[in-house]
């Protein structure tokens, strides 16, 4: 596993684990949740930019690679549509494994994720919990999972 996507996973499972243990504190593990909320989503995010630029570094001139993770730095704020389509203009096949792999629970899942952080960016309430989130993430990381993979065929 790349080493800055495990080191990430790492820090999230260890936090999911903390705030497990507020159980008693229900408001506190609410707030924990929206946390992990946004901690999922950069995860997301910064999984995608470093597999995706680690596979440009093994196959592409430097030139490449520089225009790759430029663009990538630029990828924020996506929905899983928008995932298959940067996925998709590495490769065609790999959006659609993605896509037949996957399925509608992850494709919820992250668009679920997206939806509940941009309310938390705008102050609005959101009734998410840490069951949620943690489905959530499982959800995020069988995304990257199968895109390492793909990255490394």
């Amino acid at each position: 596993m790349n080493v800055e996507v495990l080191r990430y996973r790492q820090r999230l499972d260890y936090l999911f684990q903390k705030a497990a243990d507020l159980v008693d504190m229900p408001e506190i593990q609410s707030h924990w949740a929206r946390y992990l909320c946004i901690l999922v989503s950069g995860y997301i995010e910064t999984a995608l930019r470093h597999l995706l630029v680690s596979y440009a570094e093994t196959k592409s001139h430097p030139r490449v690679t520089r225009f790759v993770s430029r663009r990538l730095n630029r990828f924020e704020n996506f929905n899983m549509e928008e995932i298959l389509v940067l996925v998709g203009s590495f490769d065609r096949d790999w959006r659609k494994e993605l896509e037949r792999n996957l399925g509608d629970e992850v494709k919820a899942a992250i668009d679920g994720l997206v939806s509940v952080r941009n309310n938390i960016a705008h102050g609005r309430d959101v009734g998410i919990g840490i069951e949620t989130m943690r489905k959530y993430y499982e959800n995020a990381s069988k995304l990257v999972d199968k895109l390492e993979a793909l990255c490394s065929s």
